[in-house]
């Protein structure tokens, strides 16, 4: 019996560890898309001559087709499977950035850039459904953290390589072609080893067909779930607000165009250790006092951003980029303990909803701050909405265990 159940834990591991894999590169491959619109947009910008109100449109008309349809995925994924919409999602992303190469104007850019929010739409929800119930007896908030920095290897990845390329004077076209090429390879990947390989096993969904039409959207805290929502909006506003304009930001301080997006991937390189350190950070000092110490720090970190030297901004970028993209872990990682186990996808679906539509006003409000009233302005925006974003959070009364993860 011993040795039987030894087997079948291994098994349960091996699958488990499995399934982790194939989000995370899902999720690499997607963030990296939608993050090289960061260091993208300035090379669009000079290309086609658009004002910052412009890309902010774009930026806002990409994430906006991600809050239209991201609500809707976890109800979607009940009928049709979460795994196959994993890769529909990449295959939409990688069609939007192939035809991207193509286009002449920015209606041409803003259509590809919808088609390309649309993929976006589906993977986050689904992936964390996926992990948080493959992972719900044991290690669920690491295993979401290991998701959630598998993201920022991908901004990484995907930044690096574009600012790379532009750096030896590759076209931007080819570039994004490539782009759009490995997310059509990672799509296949994805329906070969995650579903085809899968079929017959045990269901990733844990939606039955007899399901309690009680449970609804499953939100077992709704004031709680109401701060969350808000500090998510708020923060990643700030978040959406501040990648986008950076690298416009350095470049009015005479730094190359070239430098400039480099910035941009050091910034990412911060976030890459900002949500693993900052979800353990939330157990060891619980949700809100954590979310308060990282959103005060980004706040002072844009504050000082904007009257240091230029060599001096580049060595702050990487901090800086901790406390800004790690708050997600935080937040994030609240969403199994206040939302019903068969309802997770909706949980996550409404909380990276609110999400994309913050990413869709975000940039639009701080494009048109910054052609008014000045980019430096703009930033000072930034900082004061982090502070504001802490106060939503005190709705969480619940505290994590440190060995549980429970409430």
């Amino acid at each position: 019996m011993k040795r039987g159940s030894k087997h079948t834990a291994m098994r349960l591991d091996n699958r488990r560890n499995r399934i982790l894999s194939i989000c995370c590169g899902a999720h690499a491959i997607q963030d990296g898309l939608s993050a090289a619109l960061y260091v993208l947009l300035p090379v669009l910008a000079q290309a086609f001559g658009l004002s910052y109100a412009q890309v902010g449109l774009l930026r806002s008309i990409n994430n906006g087709a991600m809050a239209l349809l991201e609500m809707s995925t976890g109800i979607i994924s009940e009928r049709l499977g979460e795994r196959n919409l994993l890769a529909f999602g990449l295959i939409c992303a990688g069609a939007g950035y192939l035809i991207l190469a193509l286009a002449d104007g920015i209606w041409g850019l803003a259509a590809c850039l919808f088609v390309v929010g649309v993929g976006g739409a589906f993977q986050h929800a689904l992936s964390s459904s996926i992990i948080s119930r493959a992972f719900e007896s044991e290690g669920r908030r690491g295993a979401l953290g290991l998701y959630n920095s598998s993201g920022d290897v991908g901004k990484l990845l995907f930044t690096g390589l574009f600012s790379l390329a532009m750096g030896i004077g590759v076209a931007w076209q080819g570039v994004v072609a490539a782009f759009g090429a490995a997310a059509l390879m990672g799509a296949a990947i994805i329906f070969f080893v995650l579903v085809i390989a899968a079929a017959g096993g045990p269901r990733l969904s844990g939606n039955s067909k007899n399901q309690n039409a009680k449970l609804g959207w499953g939100i077992q805290n709704k004031t709680e779930f109401v701060g969350l929502c808000a500090s998510v909006f708020l923060d990643t506003a700030i978040q959406a607000g501040f990648l986008t304009f950076l690298a416009f930001f350095l470049a009015e301080k005479d730094v190359p165009m070239s430098y400039a997006t480099l910035a941009v991937t050091l910034t990412l390189v911060g976030g890459v250790f900002g949500k693993a350190a900052c979800g353990f950070l939330a157990e060891r000092i619980g949700t809100r006092m954590a979310f308060a110490l990282v959103q005060g720090l980004t706040a002072c970190g844009i504050v000082t951003l904007l009257y240091v030297e230029k060599t001096l901004a580049f060595v702050l970028l990487p901090v800086l980029g901790m406390f800004l993209q790690g708050s997600t872990s935080i937040t994030y990682g609240v969403v199994g303990d206040i939302v019903h186990a068969d309802r997770l996808s909706r949980g996550f679906a409404l909380i990276y909803s609110v999400s994309s539509l913050s990413g869709l006003l975000g940039p639009i409000f701080f494009g048109v701050l910054g052609d008014n009233f000045g980019i430096e302005t703009a930033m000072f925006a930034m900082a004061l909405i982090s502070m504001l974003a802490i106060l939503p959070i005190i709705f969480l009364q619940s505290q994590v265990n440190v060995h549980t993860g429970k409430t």
